[in-house]
């Protein structure tokens, strides 16, 4: 016969993690119901992420600008979680690590010119 005694603390992380985790998502929405501060109108369940109506004709145009500017927000938001590790490790690479790094910022400043000239990051 197997003892399942060792498996104990692990049924019991796992019990308070999902009631932590149930309570975190529930308890907020029960207290918005509660106190009157769930009133839906017609700005709130307005589309505000992709710029156009989710539920529409799927063969209609949109402005494919949202995501020209999203994906540079992605590029650039990566290029600030390469500086910290690279900073830190500085001392270690050396110039080596500096000329790379240097490389690397001014092939993304050359991205970002290219963008800007062409208009991607214009808004109307």
């Amino acid at each position: 016969m197997v003892d399942l005694s060792q498996y104990l603390p692990i049924l019991i992380f796992l019990v308070i993690a999902g009631g932590l985790s149930s309570a975190f998502v529930f308890l907020p929405i029960g207290a918005a119901r509660l106190t009157g501060t769930h009133n839906p109108t017609a700005d709130k369940l307005s589309e505000y992420e992709c710029g156009f109506p989710a539920f529409e004709d799927p063969r209609s145009q949109f402005d494919v600008r949202f995501y020209l500017v999203a994906i540079l927000f992605i590029v650039f938001d990566l290029e600030a979680a390469f500086l910290f590790p690279w900073a830190v490790s500085l001392n270690v690479t050396k110039w080596a690590g500096w000329i790379t790094m240097m490389v690397f910022l001014g092939e993304l400043a050359i991205g970002l010119a290219y963008a800007w000239k062409k208009g991607a990051l214009d808004w109307e």
